[in-house]
């Protein structure tokens, strides 16, 4: 028999439990912060991100190229695939915040339509999320938001089925992938649609048995697809009756080491063109955040779920009426 250890003194969750029916809300998960394994999983993430960061600088301005980093920076902003990543990454971004999922299959559905290979959308959109998902994984685990058991559950199945995933995209053709590529985004959009018309019934408890073959696939997917981890996973686990905020927490904080593992992945295996997508991808997130809480807050999440299932299944439509 579980024993539990209930957080009788948070009053911003435990309303809405009592009012679900539901006990207080637990000690562990309000308090997650102080595991030590989440604590030090926190401690890995910002180390990470301090790591790229100082990287990216040292190989701009004095990796030594032919070029210098003021000169590649005028050469991107005079590129006009740095301003559609832009135009993309705002977009993907501003869906993203609004919703706590969909930018992957946003951001890759958009460089698919602009003409880049499936690997190249994909390894470019992971390169992008590494530095969203981490700083989001974070300000979960604060909030109180990050479920042990759930994050545990879904890390090592996501990670490997993102492996098998990279492992098929760079060894298929781009060409004979970009049709089921497409076909399974139309399918993510009429998903995240079907989503707006479901009524959730909330669960206690979470069967990690049942948790480890979601994640499985949908790491898998995300990386075949550029992205599907927050669609697949979230909306299954939270359709299912788990508690909205510590799934898209727990997802949230799982997804940065799923996505660090694809983007190292694809780092050895992509050549210096994707850099123009990441980079813009990146600058167009980072303009997009108060666009975001704009939407948010003037419109109601199942208008949101509408919108993007829409936009999503209309352009997957687009990009298979070209192949065919």
């Amino acid at each position: 028999m579980k024993i539990r250890h209930p957080d009788l003194n948070d009053q911003t969750i435990n309303p809405e439990h009592e009012a679900l029916g539901l006990p207080p809300v637990e000690y562990a998960v309000t308090h997650a912060q102080e595991h030590p394994v989440l604590r030090l999983a926190s401690y890995l993430i910002v180390a990470i991100l301090v790591s790229l960061v100082g990287y990216f600088i040292y190989r701009l301005f004095w990796g030594g190229g032919p070029a210098s980093g003021l000169e590649l920076i005028e050469g991107a902003l005079n590129n006009p695939l740095f301003w559609t990543a832009v135009g993309v990454g705002l977009l993907a971004q501003i869906i993203d915040g609004a919703l706590g999922m969909a930018y992957g299959i946003t951001a890759t559905t958009f460089l698919l339509a602009a003409g880049a290979p499936p690997a190249m959308a994909s390894g470019a959109t992971h390169l992008a999320e590494v530095f969203t998902t981490g700083v989001s994984g974070i300000s979960h685990l604060k909030l109180g938001n990050v479920n042990k058991r759930l994050v545990l559950s879904l890390l090592l199945p996501g990670i490997i089925g993102a492996l098998l995933g990279a492992y098929v995209l760079t060894n298929v053709d781009g060409q004979v992938l970009k049709p089921f590529i497409s076909a399974y985004l139309l399918l993510m959009g009429l998903y995240v649609f079907s989503k707006a018309f479901k009524v959730i019934k909330l669960k206690r408890d979470i069967e990690a048995k049942k948790v480890a073959p979601l994640a499985l696939f949908g790491g898998f997917m995300d990386t075949t697809g550029g992205g599907g981890w927050g669609p697949i996973v979230t909306t299954s686990l939270v359709g299912a009756g788990h508690d909205p905020r510590t799934t898209i927490g727990s997802v949230n904080f799982a997804e940065f080491f799923l996505t660090v593992t694809v983007a190292a992945t694809f780092f050895t295996i992509l050549d210096s063109s994707v850099w123009i997508f990441v980079a813009g991808l990146t600058v167009g997130g980072l303009f997009a955040a108060p666009f975001a809480a704009f939407i948010t807050r003037h419109l109601q999440t199942r208008t949101l779920l509408m919108l993007v299932g829409t936009l999503i299944s209309v352009v997957s439509v687009v990009n298979l009426s070209k192949l065919f």
